[in-house]
């Protein structure tokens, strides 16, 4: 039988063998020791028990952490159950951690948009240009106009110093198109 104890040693365990990196083994142990305070004899003996009664303890937790928010509460469920069900695939048998690969970090949902200034149906080299052209219009100097608008928000102009008339036109014509009657 496994203790709930000796899911620490997994932890230290699969850092040290770089299969989680050092602030999600703290951040493992922070729910480990939330957790830990409420649990009964059997459930600190029986980390299966302590699956099995995931939902009455989590009851007891919220209870003795009324202090904390309920989303970080159950962020350290979460935790807690992820530790259970890596230490139940690789920690009961130490052998099985070589097999144990980490899935790697998807892109930000940031960059998994199109950079909507290059024609997808151009060839690459000609994406590198734009890219660069691009590029080279970071360094023009600008002005950052910062304006106050209603109930403390606030909107962030940059425009190129040279601008033309024609481009201010279309500005003042793309936020005239946004604009909302009151």
């Amino acid at each position: 039988m496994h203790k709930y104890l000796d899911l620490y040693d997994f932890i230290d365990f699969a850092k040290g063998n770089r299969k989680y990196p050092e602030n999600t083994a703290n951040g493992l142990k922070s729910a480990l020791k939330i957790f830990e305070k409420v649990l009964n004899l059997d459930e600190l003996n029986s980390i299966d028990l302590v699956e099995d009664n995931i939902e009455e303890i989590f009851i007891n937790v919220v209870g003795k952490n009324k202090d904390k928010n309920i989303g970080s509460l159950n962020t350290y469920k979460a935790r807690v159950l992820k530790v259970i069900k890596d230490y139940q695939r690789y920690g009961a048998n130490p052998s099985k951690i070589q097999g144990w690969s980490i899935p790697l970090r998807g892109m930000s949902r940031r960059d998994t948009k199109p950079n909507k200034f290059i024609r997808k149906d151009t060839p690459d080299k000609e994406q590198d240009k734009t890219q660069t052209a691009l590029s080279d219009h970071i360094n023009t100097p600008v002005h950052k106009i910062e304006l106050s608008l209603r109930d403390n928000m606030k909107s962030m102009v940059v425009v190129p110093k040279d601008i033309t008339a024609k481009e201010i036109k279309m500005f003042k014509d793309i936020l005239d198109s946004l604009s909302v009657e009151e």
